[in-house]
């Protein structure tokens, strides 16, 4: 017997692609996908890198495939959206060796700004779609995602979710299969989509659909449990864990693999087999529409939200009309912890300078400064996608010119687009180049932290290496920004308050665009030194909250525990903080000292790009 190891499921998809024995992988971090990039990287025998974005690594999985290689690509929900331009293109043209493009959605809205459906996407682009339940048959899963794609000529989504990407469960180690590389062969007819070729492509994905249907219905992946068939559930991924949980042998179940296309004869038979049948999936009635379109009354919607996360005290609750197990009632009330920037974020600065211009509008954007929305800085206005500032600063300045409440120039001066540096590169690069061609003079400040911060410190062209920590050229953002035809383009230590304050005033007041790199490293760096922490000197102290409203974690009110006193002397917990000497520039009255922490920069590993 092949010996077990407990994995996530992030990293249990990364075990099947080797066993598969896949040979590219390339993907964009986003929780809750990262770890499997991560996890892939480990393996030798796979070319692995994160890509700027989605659809790039989309692109590049896909070329590889064409070249005769098994290859993967992994993103978040959002992360399909950048893809979806070679997704419906790459299901015309078919594969060559096995393609696994793999989505994990966010139920809950754990860490994304929406909650979309990923199953639409399998719909809308004809593309076989396999849902895991559990870490053992996200490996399984993955290795047939591989077969079925070549078998079928076809991509293959593997849709997850946060909590089966994030759980740990048995999974069964085997040895590495080593397929063949297809040898690639020109076929222009197959790969190059121009109208006629597509046209012809078109009729084989309908002929391949069909042939999927047909697969639904008699493969192992889709399977019947019968046990009491007083009450039937159809159910898929995670929620399927739900309902097991919840209702054990007091119902049956039909459980769905294959999520795309959906069977009919097979769903019929079971829903004829059970007194009642419910269906039970979290997000849209993907399954329930299905079965209501063949005409099957099944329970679903109607009786469980379409919102959020489902739970196990839920299901048990509204099938068996059994109540909850009360929740013990903490004795003491918990305090709030609410998201905030680390102890010695360098994305703190910034926010804290904006606010020092009023009236001034933020466009903000995806990333770990997002929580600048949030008390005590509360300097952003909108965050609705990757990029998608730069964008939007430059559309108010020009409805502001078509509205002539007042002019672009006036709407500019009082607006600013904030963006990280892997953000920036992700698709910030040609809302930039939009603002310079078509003559707006948006001020757009790249939040350099030489890392991506957000999903756990992955690499990215801006820092130097590779995801496996090789040197490589690093993009230099300067001269990025400056070919782009950016004229104004300054670094600044967002940590130096007074120069980044004129900066800012005078890139706001510049008839033209211009880019403030405000550059430091991310706190939490391992490269970064770190010196303090700093202490307030009770004497000195003047009790006026300055060092409060920057928003430090490790600053608080020394009795905030039990009220929120009016001068109440504040104080650092030393173990908290980070030593960046922040609070210390802002202290007007001179009462917190420490050692100051220099200005850092992160060198990367090679020549800038």
């Amino acid at each position: 017997m092949s010996p077990k190891t407990l994995m996530l499921g992030n990293e249990a998809v990364a075990r099947g692609a080797y066993e598969a024995g896949a040979a590219v992988a390339s993907a964009y971090p986003g929780t809750p996908s990262t770890e499997i990039t991560e996890n892939l990287a480990k393996y030798g025998e796979i070319f692995t890198e994160w890509a700027p974005n989605e659809k790039v690594a989309l692109e590049v999985s896909l070329g590889a495939s064409i070249g005769g290689a098994r290859a993967i690509c992994a993103m978040k929900h959002v992360g399909l959206n950048v893809a979806a331009d070679p997704l419906f293109t790459a299901s015309y043209t078919g594969v060559g060796g096995g393609l696994v493009i793999c989505v994990a959605d966010d139920q809950g809205m754990h860490s994304s700004q929406n909650e979309q459906d990923s199953r639409q996407y399998a719909r809308a682009s004809k593309i076989l779609m396999l849902e895991p339940s559990d870490s053992a048959e996200c490996k399984q899963f993955v290795k047939r995602a591989f077969a079925l794609s070549e078998q079928f000529d076809t991509p293959a989504l593997l849709r997850l979710c946060t909590r089966v990407s994030h759980s740990r469960g048995l999974v069964e180690m085997e040895e590495r299969e080593k397929p063949a590389p297809k040898e690639y062969v020109k076929n222009p007819g197959k790969y190059v989509m121009m109208p006629a070729m597509a046209r012809a492509r078109r009729v084989a994905v309908e002929e391949r659909t069909r042939a999927l249907r047909e697969f639904a219905e008699t493969t192992e992946l889709n399977v019947v449990e019968y046990y009491d068939r007083s009450i039937g559930i159809i159910s898929a991924g995670i929620a399927y864990e739900y309902v097991k949980e919840a209702l054990g042998e007091k119902a049956s179940y039909l459980k769905l693999g294959v999520i795309y296309p959906l069977p009919a004869r097979k769903i019929k038979e079971f829903f004829e087999s059970v007194r009642v049948c419910y269906v039970m999936e979290e997000l849209d009635p993907f399954i329930e529409e299905h079965c209501r379109a063949l005409g099957l009354a099944v329970i679903g919607k109607d009786q469980f939200s379409a919102i959020g996360e489902y739970t196990a005290a839920q299901i048990r609750e509204t099938v068996l009309g059994q109540p909850p197990d009360q929740t013990p009632a903490a004795s003491e009330p918990l305090p709030a912890r609410p998201p905030v920037m680390c102890a010695g974020c360098p994305h703190r600065g910034v926010f804290y300078a904006l606010k020092q211009f009023p009236g001034l509008t933020v466009m903000g954007d995806i990333g770990c400064y997002t929580l600048a929305a949030l008390p005590p800085l509360q300097m952003m206005d909108a965050c609705v996608c990757m990029g998608a500032s730069i964008g939007m600063a430059h559309g108010m300045e020009k409805a502001a010119e078509s509205s002539g409440q007042l002019s672009g120039r006036e709407r500019a001066a009082k607006t600013v687009a904030v963006l990280g540096d892997s953000t920036f590169i992700h698709s910030g690069i040609t809302g930039l180049i939009d603002v310079v061609y078509n003559k707006g003079t948006s001020t757009v400040i790249i939040l350099d932290n030489s890392i991506t911060g957000m999903t756990g410190h992955q690499e990215n062209p801006a820092t130097g290496y590779t995801i496996k920590g090789e040197p490589t050229r690093q993009v230099d953002l300067q001269k990025l920004c400056e070919a782009a035809g950016v004229d104004r383009v300054t670094t600044v230590d967002p940590f130096d308050l007074d120069t980044l304050r004129k900066t800012i005033k005078e890139e706001l007041a510049a008839a033209e665009p211009s880019v403030i790199i405000a550059k430091r490293p991310c706190a939490l760096l391992k490269k970064v030194k770190r010196e303090g922490p700093y202490r307030i000197d009770a004497d000195k102290c003047l009790r006026c909250g300055s060092c409060l409203r920057i928003g430090c974690p490790a600053i608080t009110k020394a009795n905030a525990l039990t009220t929120a006193t009016a001068g109440a002397l504040p104080a650092i917990d030393l173990t908290q903080c980070a030593g960046c000497g922040y609070c210390a520039r802002v202290c007007k009255a001179g009462a917190i000292a420490g050692a100051m922490a220099p200005a850092v920069t992160r060198t990367g590993g090679g020549d800038p790009a």
